[in-house]
């Protein structure tokens, strides 16, 4: 396949200004909607293979917010579209000068393992919204969701329009070298470099989204056996295999052992089982093997004992961790949680202050003096206050990181502008023209434009 080839061929229908027409996009994002629903079953199948996904947790993290981001561009696109006027200082009166947001042209876009439908599809959506032709690379490694997202979108799309590559890291390299005119990529801090360096020999534009270790901080006034639900659920969701799950939590000493029981207590209710539809696999066994290193024995809380053969690891939470455990020297991305206990927030926050900025930070207290010291202070790319994940749906927050967790942000009207150049027009009529710009000089004009300029 020649990858050159199919991004000329897409350049080319870019530039039949195809995609710049409102309708255009209106009727493409309906087209896969309606290719979504229609074929639920088989994406529910798909990816039951690849994790033991249920199609409960399958809509409700995937499909449903893939559906959302089309409804919401649906209603919105018209009025994202128009230009945007903006003041204009006196110099430039009689005129008038406005942002007109044009589509980047041809995009790739590279999605993640760990929610194939959702984190591949939703900047596809944004893109379309912006008027962008799309290639999408999906994760090869949920093999049978790559399969079904190539086999929807290929024999229902214009491969010009949009078209779906699978392949794994020497497709991904290959398609690297072909210059696009904006990136996006979801994944691993590693690999966002590989491909911001890649991008930067044909100085396109990047949107990395990326990880890291998201903390959770809790204060001694919370409510504890909500704040234990809130994190159980938060975190054990898809295995743990989350970009923004609470990666460790940082606990006030005083209500270490309430926490960790009110913990082990949900963890019991909730009954993590594939067999009960809210459970997965691990992806894959270097996966499964990465994971199970991270878990000391000696500090095993609950869980840890995990079923190699189907790649199943229950909730595992450890007790009496410092920064310098194996849990704590990489993002986890698995069903294992690290409890740290501090007594000054002060050094709570110096030290996740020291450590690379997250992409999510949850904040469970009932302190307003302490809540906006932790968000004032530390860098993260977002998160929420007394819950943690379910930012992440609100269409009317950005979603992204900051530092090593990613650069740039998407979702609703931002996925729309992250694919999106935004033109700044100035326009003058011809009836009347002031001489002072113009030559020749004099004391007389400097004082009328330092009068007006300021």
């Amino acid at each position: 396949m020649n990858y050159q080839d199919i991004t000329n061929q897409q350049r080319y229908f870019f530039n039949t200004n195809a995609t710049k027409d409102v309708a255009f996009r209106i009727k493409e994002l309906k087209r896969l909607k309606a290719i979504l629903k229609k074929n639920e079953k088989l994406l529910y199948d798909a990816i039951y293979i690849d994790f033991k996904k249920s199609e409960f947790e399958t809509y409700t993290t995937e499909l449903s917010i893939i559906y959302h981001e089309i409804d919401l561009a649906l209603s919105k696109i018209k009025k994202w579209v128009k230009k945007r006027k903006v003041s204009t200082s006196l110099v430039n009166l009689p005129g008038k000068s406005y942002i007109l947001p044009e589509p980047y042209g041809t995009v790739l876009v590279i999605g993640a393992w760990n929610y194939p439908y959702q984190l591949s599809l939703c900047p596809a959506i944004s893109a379309i919204a912006a008027g962008c032709t799309v290639i999408l690379k999906p994760s090869e490694l949920p093999s049978s969701t790559s399969s079904i997202l190539a086999q929807l979108i290929n024999q229902n799309f214009d491969s010009n329009f949009f078209k779906v590559i699978q392949g794994g890291v020497k497709e991904t390299t290959k398609l690297l070298k072909v210059k696009f005119d904006k990136i996006f990529f979801t994944g691993s801090v590693t690999v966002g470099k590989i491909i911001y360096q890649a991008a930067a020999q044909h100085l396109t534009p990047v949107t990395l989204e990326l990880g890291g270790k998201s903390p959770a901080i809790i204060t001694k006034d919370v409510n504890i056996d909500l704040t234990a639900k809130r994190l159980v659920w938060a975190k054990f969701l898809n295995a743990g295999q989350t970009c923004i799950a609470p990666d460790y939590v940082m606990v006030e000493s005083s209500i270490h052992d309430q926490l960790l029981s009110a913990i082990q207590n949900h963890i019991t209710k909730a009954d993590y089982n594939v067999s009960n539809h809210n459970y997965t696999q691990i992806i894959n066994d270097k996966n499964f093997d990465r994971l199970t290193k991270l878990i000391d024995p000696s500090k095993k809380f609950i869980g840890g004992i995990g079923d190699a053969k189907k790649r199943i690891i229950p909730p595992t939470i450890l007790k009496d961790i410092t920064f310098s455990d194996p849990s704590m020297q990489e993002e986890i991305f698995g069903p294992i949680l690290p409890i740290l206990t501090f007594d000054s927030i002060d050094q709570a926050i110096k030290k996740i202050k020291s450590l690379p900025s997250p992409l999510s930070c949850y904040v469970f207290t009932k302190n307003k003096t302490l809540k906006n010291k932790i968000l004032h202070e530390i860098p993260f790319g977002g998160g929420a206050i007394n819950d943690a994940v379910m930012h992440f749906i609100e269409q009317s927050l950005p979603f992204g990181g900051i530092g090593d967790s990613g650069i740039g942000n998407y979702h609703g009207k931002y996925g729309f502008e992250t694919f999106s150049h935004h033109k700044s027009i100035l326009q003058k009529t011809f009836w009347i023209e002031l001489n002072l710009k113009y030559a020749p000089y004099s004391i007389k004009k400097l004082k009328w434009l330092k009068r007006l300029i300021g």
